[in-house]
């Protein structure tokens, strides 16, 4: 019985640990690049596009799919660095307990 106590006790522990990651994470922003800085995007911790700037240079009558393309670019890596933050923080969390590899936590 102590047992189960124990694991019942774990569980809203971790509830409350990942409900304050959830929103520490909401809170997060990245910022992506391409084009050597000529466009950036910035993403909040759920993937969700805040920001655009593009480089004036840019503006010339044939190239905008070159612009389409490092929008597209510069959001990817903007995302890649808010989903390398949440792994780490998710990892660190749940430190110690039996998770498989690759499980992803709903978030």
């Amino acid at each position: 019985m102590r047992d189960i106590m124990g694991m019942m006790k774990q569980a809203k522990e971790m509830q409350a640990k990942m409900a304050a990651m959830q929103e520490e994470i909401s809170a997060l922003e990245a910022e992506g690049q391409a084009g050597g800085g000529l466009v950036t995007v910035k993403l909040s911790g759920k993937g969700a596009l805040t920001a655009l700037t593009i480089d004036p240079s840019l503006f010339k009558e044939d190239d905008i799919e070159v612009i389409e393309d490092l929008i597209i670019a510069a959001h990817n890596e903007a995302k890649m660095k808010v989903e390398a933050i949440m792994a780490e923080k998710t990892q660190a969390l749940t430190a110690g307990l039996p998770i498989p590899p690759g499980f992803k936590l709903p978030f």
